[in-house]
């Protein structure tokens, strides 16, 4: 709270928990196999950008910050992952939680590695054919650009696939 105004997490908003929730067995927010992987891309807004969009709290402080995250120790942190997860077979989940901080950072986007820049062009083109507003003024051909500039090894052909998808959703001037 000392350092981002606000965030969201992208292209899982039906697999959203309860917080309540993260520690319960019980409770599913989904599954991934053995042996494969996700990315979560969040989207932040650091405090004292432009381009925060929430209203000012209506009551309570909205610069009231948890004692432990303006602990010294947390110094440089600007989020926390947690992730839970069960081994095939086993009853009980295991906690895996790590800091993000400044040295994850980048500068822009030209200068994260190839691989996240590629999946942020994939998830605002998901975003832009779901009609999100946060990305109505980021255009198709900005999205293409990205990707393209991204593409790398394309053994497959599948970036070159998404990139037409793109281009064909850009050529029916879809939203």
């Amino acid at each position: 709270p000392e350092r981002i105004a606000e965030y969201r997490l992208i292209g899982y908003e039906t697999r959203t928990l309860n917080r309540e929730d993260f520690n319960n067995d019980r409770v599913d927010a989904g599954d991934i196999g053995s042996g494969h992987s996700v990315t979560a891309i969040y989207e932040i807004t650091p405090k004292g950008s432009p381009a925060v969009m929430n209203d000012d709290l209506r009551y309570g402080a909205a610069d009231k910050v948890p004692a432990e995250a303006s602990d010294s120790a947390h110094q440089g942190e600007l989020a926390f992952v947690k992730m839970r997860y069960k081994r095939p077979g086993e009853e009980k989940s295991a906690l895996i939680t790590t800091p993000v901080n400044d040295g994850n950072a980048v500068a822009t986007v030209d200068s994260a590695p190839q691989d996240v820049r590629f999946s942020v062009a994939v998830a605002a083109f998901g975003q832009k054919l779901s009609h999100v507003a946060a990305v109505d003024t980021y255009s198709y051909q900005a999205i293409a650009d990205l990707a393209a500039a991204s593409r790398g090894t394309d053994t497959f052909g599948y970036r070159s696939d998404f990139l037409g998808l793109v281009r064909l959703a850009d050529g029916l001037g879809q939203r």
